[in-house]
């Protein structure tokens, strides 16, 4: 029996017990049959101690708030020390606990179907294997701590692995995570990729390229790198020692998830020619590489530590993303990517996503924020009259945040500044005192992690602290110089109309809202599906919804005829506002013929032009803003 007064229960005595007692892990990960997308995993624990190993598998990634059910693609599931089969048995839908009999050597064996190719999950076929290790991977409770190593088994000689981990010494193919953390936030690409290296600010960057199409790699990586310089000179510098951008090119697919040193993209194979097309892949590339600062470094206090077993809630997910999606547009313009007015154009269509969006009437965006998990990636027939993205409303709320500490401050203070005054007091663990915005001079404290030039001290990192919701609007409102409680009441946790016009008007802007088409509103969106003219989608209170006409009815006639999703707009032209007509439909296999009452028609398009006749001071704040004349818009 030990005498428990005797024993040494220092934070140094417990790391040194969690090295001796600490188990490896190591994973080795095949694929010999690449065509049935089963990915070979063989996980083993040396140096186990207890009489049960239990095992669990993430539900989600973190940057992809949606509870996925990644074991549910795990198959053959077997344990075993040795030759000697270890019995196990399943205690939840993520959850295996093995009897090891305090045998110190367990491997477990199993299959995961991969063939899902997005950003967030797992995919494998006679081209190449890719996998995210929160799709993959066990991780050992207690022991997320501790060290992984992984081990990748490819099926041909000739493919190659790409992966930001590092490599082990003396073990091929082989590379280490320092956590679970770590290893989660670091894709695997496996095959005969394109690969391209290039430097930025002195450190080493590679685009490396999966499929095929009208993607040019050196028009794009000119422009990658202007996207990167810019971020990086307003941060201050990169926080990292080498970046890996992974493109793959898919059939109609869109999408990116952030990593810290990394991240994944998934772009149309064609669609790069097109101006329109490729300047939003840069927008793409523009909002990932941003977030390896906001989210990955600056991460709401939910997130600092992740659960991986359950839903992750915070209200700021409208900064997170939000945010983000504002520079994703502003940018590629700082980059000359495109010029004002493209910039303008790009506002222009986020404004009139969101201002013909029923649901930004009902839902806040914090409220949006909170209930990710359950709806933004969830939707239904009702979603657009009940919710609204925070990725949108975030976007636009930013925008508007970002005019109102431009204009009171004469441009000398920005969003910019909040970026970095985050950054500083969390992405970098710096203590608030250190990092107090000078209200007096509008200038920030120099935080320890810049040198005597401004460039990042990689030695003096700290590590990142997450902020609370009270602690991101205390920043804004040092920077701003004012309280902004009302703002955040009305517009982050309210359903308010955003008054676009008041934060303009400084600049010498306005909104134009388009009333040019003349159609009587009748309030569904239509499309063709399997050779159907399906209703899509009905307005909340819409003239469609009073006459009973739902979601998935299958549209046959107007007043008696025939008529497609291409011409029933066309078609109502014919009537007025107040017109009572006919639309035939099959709800549910039965034929029906609805009585339905036309209203006035509603704004579709808003755009941002001058005021007639702006004044010296709006000129010269919107040339402080933006560094073009206003007549350039």
């Amino acid at each position: 029996m030990t005498d428990v007064t005797s024993l040494d229960t220092s934070p140094a005595a417990d790391n040194v017990k969690a090295q001796l007692t600490a188990p490896t892990i190591h994973y080795s990960v095949a694929m010999p049959h690449p065509e049935s997308h089963l990915f070979e995993v063989t996980l083993r624990v040396q140096g186990w101690s207890e009489p049960v190993l239990d095992l669990k598998m993430p539900v989600w990634t973190p940057g992809s708030y949606l509870v996925r059910e990644y074991a549910r693609h795990l198959q053959d599931f077997s344990s075993r020390s040795g030759a000697r089969a270890l019995p196990w048995r399943k205690q939840s839908k993520n959850h295996w606990q093995i009897e090891t009999n305090s045998v110190s050597d367990v491997t477990v064996f199993y299959r995961i179907f991969a063939n899902e190719l997005t950003v967030r999950t797992n995919h494998l076929d006679s081209t190449h294997g890719y996998f995210n290790p929160a799709a993959l991977c066990f991780f050992v409770p207690g022991f997320e701590r501790n060290s992984y190593t992984v081990t990748v088994v490819p099926p041909q000689p000739e493919w190659r692995t790409v992966t930001t981990l590092p490599p082990v010494c003396g073990q091929d193919m082989t590379f280490a995570a320092a956590d679970f953390d770590t290893l989660v936030d670091s894709p695997f690409e496996i095959g005969c990729h394109d690969a391209y290296d290039f430097e930025v600010m002195g450190k080493p960057h590679q685009l490396v390229v999966w499929g095929k199409g009208n993607f040019e790699p050196e028009r794009a990586i000119l422009d990658i790198q202007k996207v990167i310089e810019v971020e990086a000179q307003m941060f201050g510098g990169l926080p990292y020692d080498r970046y890996v951008f992974l493109l793959h090119l898919s059939g109609s697919g869109f999408g990116g998830l952030e990593h810290k040193d990394s991240c994944t993209l998934n772009y149309s194979r064609f669609g790069f020619r097109a101006k329109e097309k490729y300047e939003r892949f840069i927008q793409l590339v523009a909002h990932e590489f941003f977030h390896l600062w906001n989210v990955k470094r600056i991460r709401p206090k939910a997130l600092e530590v992740f659960d991986y077993e359950q839903e992750n809630y915070t209200p700021s997910l409208w900064f997170c993303e939000g945010t983000t999606s504002y520079y994703d547009l502003v940018i590629p313009f700082r980059a000359g990517i495109y010029n004002v007015k493209g910039y303008f154009q790009n506002l222009a269509k986020e404004i009139t996503r969101l201002q013909t969006t029923p649901g930004r009437k009902v839902q806040p965006a914090s409220e949006s924020s909170w209930d990710a998990w359950i709806k933004l990636y969830r939707r239904d027939a009702n979603s657009d009259n009940s919710q609204i993205s925070y990725y949108l409303k975030g976007e636009v709320v930013s925008f508007l945040l970002d005019l109102l500490i431009r204009a009171k401050h004469g441009n000398a203070r920005s969003l910019d500044d909040v970026m970095r005054l985050m950054w500083q007091q969390f992405g970098n663990g710096q203590a608030a005192e250190n990092t107090d915005f000078d209200q007096k001079s509008g200038t920030e404290a120099k935080p320890a992690h810049l040198t005597s030039n401004g460039k990042l001290n990689s030695h003096s990192l700290p590590t990142e602290i997450g902020f609370t919701p009270e602690q991101l609007q205390s920043a804004i409102e040092s920077v701003a110089g004012i309280d902004l409680s009302d703002f955040f009441a009305r517009y982050v946790d309210g359903t308010e109309e955003l008054p676009y016009d008041k934060y303009l008007q400084p600049f010498g802007l306005q909104i134009l809202v388009d009333e040019t088409d003349a159609s009587p509103r009748i309030g569904w969106t239509l499309g063709a599906e399997n050779g159907r003219q399906t209703v899509k989608f009905v307005e909340a209170g819409s003239p469609a919804q009073l006459a009973g006409i739902d979601a998935g009815d299958e549209l046959l006639a107007i007043a008696g005829f025939r008529v497609n999703a291409e011409q029933a707009s066309e078609r109502l032209k014919d009537y007025q506002p107040g017109d009572t007509i006919e639309v035939t439909v099959f709800h549910q296999d039965e034929l029906r013929t609805c009585r339905v009452t036309l209203a006035t028609s509603r704004p579709t398009r808003y755009s941002i032009v001058p005021v007639d006749r702006p004044t010296a001071i709006q000129k010269q704040n919107f040339m402080g803003w933006l560094g073009v004349p206003l007549s350039n818009l």
